[in-house]
């Protein structure tokens, strides 16, 4: 069986490549580079030989690698098929003939390689003499095998929920866990480029050194040292480990191939019935959008993935800054990437946007459709900007500059509810239903996208400019005691200009119905 699913395992790859001649050539280059990466942080490793931190570096390493597979799965579970054992649930397969050959396969690809290419390094780094380079032959191999099984029964355990409808949404947020990881380690390699960034993570590895994989690595140094003992205590523990996480995929193979899930079970007991609770919006046709609003927010995984990207992205780039000791007017950022969340408004309902227009008869409807989108996205992002903006002036002890600063952004937020708002209407798109990469509107709609954002995004960034002005205007003239005035002015400005904004569009939608619904519905 293992030289079967062996065989299987290139055969799905050689098969892949021969698709077409564009993921050929994508397979290769993105293969090169991964292999570069791997030979470079390798390299590194190694000329950290007989460095003082070269334990730190190893271990680091180890816990990294570890960190890596486990989420490998939750990322790319929907375009490998491979990592779903449900497809062998109707062969006449047992668990541990199934768990032998599946890890063997697993260990073939250009994952695997990589590990062993970092791990080498890592073993090199920290090895001292004859007996540590016996200790590394076992655990480096060690390494590689338990980052391949945690994979493995991680994707595992989790395959009824990466193949539900929460998977797809963890799917469409995969990037912005990846933006969030990429700034996270962007912070880490500054740290470390520091004159004493392995220093400050001598306490952290003290505990990480009896983490599997790094454990294994550590041995390595400790036999270096004379302290076979420890060695042999760590590669044990080590291997405990590794017969746990089988055992741990054992376990949840078996539930896989026997049990059945939910879908096929009727449920028992009463039915629970709903019971309408008290809305806690209005009364009337804003509140009852106000809500739907907040249920497309909820359910829909593209409109989920839009806030939960302005949401993480808000607040990560002015943390990055006042880490890198930035300024705190980039705290801007949140209001700038919520304020944006006001365009296309009506592209996310697609084709259902008739059942929107079909009870719009005046201009009043109009405009309380457009209020209710409008106040959905404030009753967010005014608490979420103020919470940004004080933290970030605390980070970087600039607590006297969050009065001008929040008035700043107050005023960029309703600038864009106001062109968003009138975009809307003016250049709606539709946007796709799969979360294709580098397609966010449907084909000939390419040009609404970039007309409607940047042109708009400069528009709201304009008539931001006399609230600007003012706070410019006070630091120049060296009225500092009067800043804090661009809280209330930034505060009434935005309002207005957010009111006016969407007082203006009403009309516009009232006469535009068609064009939208035909728009959107592409």
């Amino acid at each position: 069986m293992t030289g079967t699913f062996v065989r299987l395992k290139l055969s799905v790859i050689r098969n892949g490549l021969r698709q077409s001649t564009g993921r050929t050539v994508g397979w290769i280059a993105g293969t090169l580079v991964a292999l570069l990466y791997a030979l470079g942080v390798g390299a590194g490793l190694v000329v950290l030989h007989g460095n003082d931190y070269a334990p730190v570096a190893a271990i680091g390493a180890g816990t990294l690698l570890a960190v890596a597979w486990a989420a490998m799965p939750l990322f790319v579970f929907g375009g490998d098929d491979t990592l779903d054992p449900t497809r062998l649930a109707m062969l006449p397969l047992r668990p541990r003939p199934l768990i032998r050959a599946l890890l063997v396969s697993s260990l073939v690809g250009v994952g695997p390689l990589l590990t062993v290419l970092v791990a080498t390094g890592a073993a090199v780094a920290v090895a001292h003499g004859a007996g540590s380079v016996a200790v590394a032959v076992v655990a480096v191999p060690l390494v590689v095998v338990l980052c391949v099984a945690l994979s493995r029964a991680v994707a595992a355990a989790n395959t009824r929920l990466l193949t539900s409808r929460r998977g797809r949404d963890l799917a469409l947020l995969s990037g912005v866990l990846v933006a969030v990881g990429a700034q996270l380690v962007n912070l880490g390699a500054n740290a470390l480029a520091s004159g004493k960034g392995l220093e400050r993570l001598e306490g952290v590895t003290s505990v990480l050194r009896w983490l599997p994989p790094a454990a294994a690595l550590d041995a390595v140094r400790a036999a270096g040292t004379g302290a076979y003992g420890l060695a042999v205590v760590q590669l044990l523990w080590t291997a405990v480990v590794l017969a746990a996480v089988l055992v741990w995929w054992h376990r949840s193979l078996d539930r896989l191939m026997t049990r059945p899930d939910s879908s096929t079970l009727q449920a028992s007991g009463p039915a629970r019935v709903r019971t309408r609770t008290r809305s806690l919006f209005p009364e009337g046709r804003v509140g009852t959008v106000m809500e739907r609003q907040f249920r497309y927010a909820w359910r829909d995984p593209r409109t989920k993935a839009a806030w939960a990207t302005a949401l993480a992205v808000g607040l990560l780039l002015p943390v990055v800054s006042a880490v890198q000791h930035g300024s705190v007017y980039s705290a801007c950022w949140a209001a700038g990437l919520l304020g944006l969340q006001m365009y296309n408004q009506f592209g996310m309902d697609g084709s259902a946007f008739w059942t929107v227009a079909a009870t719009i008869s005046s201009r009043a409807d109009a405009y309380a459709e457009l209020r209710a989108r409008a106040l959905a996205i404030a009753v967010v992002a005014v608490p979420y900007v103020a919470v940004v903006t004080v933290g970030a002036a605390l980070l970087l002890h600039r607590l006297d500059a969050a009065p001008e600063t929040l008035g700043l952004s107050f005023a960029l937020l309703g600038a864009l509810i106001a062109t968003g708002a009138w975009a809307s209407v003016r250049f709606p798109y539709s946007m796709p239903r799969e979360n294709r990469f580098g397609s966010s509107a449907a084909p000939g709609q390419g040009s609404l996208v970039w007309l409607s954002l940047v042109g708009g995004a400069g528009t709201g960034t304009v008539l931001t400019l006399p609230v600007l002005a003012l706070l410019i205007w006070l630091h120049v003239a060296d009225h500092h005691g009067a800043l804090w005035l661009v809280l209330p002015l930034g505060c009434v400005y935005g309002a207005l200009l957010a009111a006016a904004g969407v007082r203006s569009a009403a009309p516009r939608m009232q006469g535009r119905l068609p064009e939208i619904l035909s728009a959107v519905s592409k």
